[in-house]
């Protein structure tokens, strides 16, 4: 699988401009799946007010062209957004959508880091499933999600071979993607593909840094500060290399 993660300045409130740079990454990307930062839609420090006016249901407007966008463009596309559950609250959510413009998941985030995020939305309560794209198993974390490692395990451990991650992650915290996305990898025997924003969104200045790191713990693909595509191509015989030495999954002593 060929992938694409999509570092960008945060562009907020505008929903109709980031469709339209979605649908030309959508088109220069050429691959298999192309991944967006959190709250791609909207922006992420937009506050509540904000976050409610532009909130949509899964099935939304946006969804229905992003669905649009995938199939002119034969790809599948992950993106972050603020949700409107048939609940009626707000939750910071991601889509994915596959090239044949059907949803295959909509995830909520679980962990709410912060006044920033618990300001504005209530915690998802179930964990993400794990489903199928392209032959690979897929799971999605959002963000501060990643940095509990029960989660990633969780994945794993339901057969994901590839862990998807939108995120806003900012400075002083650039070692999460460094370090962490990195570690998660290596200790499940899975791909971690780690898209974040560069730039500043009112007083938050991301750090940049998407990654996708491989099973043995590899960047095999990496951006810095700028905006731009990040790519890289799974391969899945890294996976079984990687257990060869230290099978995690298998070595635990769940009965201690």
């Amino acid at each position: 699988m060929h992938i694409a993660l999509y570092q960008c300045l945060p562009r907020p409130l505008d929903v109709a401009g980031n469709l339209q740079r979605l649908e030309e990454q959508a088109r220069a990307a050429k691959a298999d799946l192309l991944v967006c930062p959190e709250m791609f839609l909207t922006g992420y420090n937009i506050g509540l007010q904000a976050a409610s006016r532009l909130a949509e249901p899964a099935d939304g407007p946006s969804m229905q062209r992003i669905a649009q966008m995938a199939r002119e463009h034969d790809i599948a596309i992950l993106y972050g957004y603020p949700e409107r559950g048939a609940d009626g609250q707000l939750y910071n959510s991601a889509q994915l959508v596959d090239r044949t413009g059907r949803p295959l998941l909509n995830y909520r985030k679980t962990h709410l880091f912060g006044a920033l995020d618990r300001s504005m939305f209530s915690a998802g309560a179930e964990h993400c499933p794990v489903v199928e794209l392209q032959g690979w198993k897929l799971g999605v974390l959002i963000c501060y999600d990643l940095e509990f490692a029960e989660n990633a395990r969780q994945l794993a451990l339901a057969g994901a071979q590839l862990i998807v991650v939108p995120t806003a992650n900012m400075q002083p915290f650039e070692f999460i993607a460094d370090v962490t996305v990195r570690s998660r990898a290596f200790e499940n025997h899975c791909y971690v593909a780690y898209a974040n924003y560069c730039g500043v969104e009112g007083e938050i200045h991301y750090c940049g840094h998407s990654s996708v790191a491989d099973p043995l713990g590899h960047v095999s693909g990496q951006g810095q500060l700028a905006e731009g595509l990040v790519t890289a191509t799974l391969d899945s015989s890294v996976a079984s290399a990687a257990r060869h030495h230290n099978d995690y999954l298998t070595d635990r002593r769940t009965n201690l």
